[in-house]
């Protein structure tokens, strides 16, 4: 069945959960004002589950309600992982069969944002969700450059290293800052390399769009979740499937 119904209390009952923020001081007038929002959202039989001051002049809500729109699942469209996941031994053995050297990954928080989480999960040998990051895989060498890095810092540092990918995360959001600092770098390496040698360019974070990829001018995008094992096999799927098209085009009879 691909109509599917939100499932609150009962099967079917449309019954959904909402959190926000008001810049009004924490009151019953608060409240009421919550629950109008939500009544104007399209929900009905509102309740105020939850509401707490958020200093003064603020109060967070939780807000319980009926909608009656309907998901057609088979209209969702999403980005589907194209490549197999590999184990840390699988992914070392690809690279040194495919590059017959090691993978070079460089990876920042470029601009100002200082929250260097998501790149310490994927890099860091401690990993993310029960996975070692990609300091672990015997094959790649990566380079953690950190916090507030700037894009031409970063290219420069990607064509010192010889980098066959650069990992960025960006959890600084506000007024699209990720978006428009990874255009910004997207721009600053095509202009830096010829396009056949470029490296790979990878961007991740809580904020991103995994659709976004072209728009964005990289090679992919990983949404929150996502693990270093994930990151690890795309890498080797994109760069030894690339290496091994490159040695059969040279190989071939003219």
């Amino acid at each position: 069945m691909s109509i599917v119904r939100p499932y609150g209390d009962t099967t079917g009952d449309g019954m959904v959960q909402l959190s926000f923020t008001l810049p009004v001081p924490h009151s019953k007038v608060a409240e009421g004002a919550a629950a109008q929002l939500a009544t104007k959202m399209g929900l009905d039989a509102v309740l105020v589950a939850h509401s707490r001051p958020m200093g003064p002049d603020f109060t967070f809500f939780v807000v319980y309600g009926r909608t009656h729109h309907l998901v057609d699942t088979d209209a969702v469209e999403v980005v589907e992982r194209d490549f197999p996941l590999l184990t840390p031994k699988e992914a070392n053995a690809a690279v040194k069969e495919s590059l017959q050297r090691r993978l070079v990954v460089v990876g920042a928080c470029i601009g100002t944002d200082a929250h260097t989480v998501g790149i310490d999960a994927i890099l860091n040998i401690k990993g993310f969700a029960g996975e070692k990051g990609l300091e672990y895989y015997r094959e790649l060498r990566t380079v953690n450059l950190g916090a507030q890095v700037s894009v031409p810092e970063l290219v420069a540092r990607a064509q010192e290293e010889q980098a066959d990918a650069v990992l960025v995360s960006q959890v600084v959001t506000q007024r699209d800052a990720h978006l428009l600092n990874t255009r910004e770098m997207s721009a600053a390496f095509r202009e830096a390399y010829p396009e056949e040698r470029r490296p790979l360019l990878v961007v991740g974070g809580p904020r991103f769009d995994e659709s976004m990829a072209a728009e964005l001018g990289v090679d992919r995008v990983f949404a929150r979740g996502t693990t270093p094992g994930e990151v690890a096999s795309f890498l080797v799927h994109r760069l030894a499937r690339t290496d091994a098209a490159g040695r059969d085009d040279q190989e071939s009879p003219a």
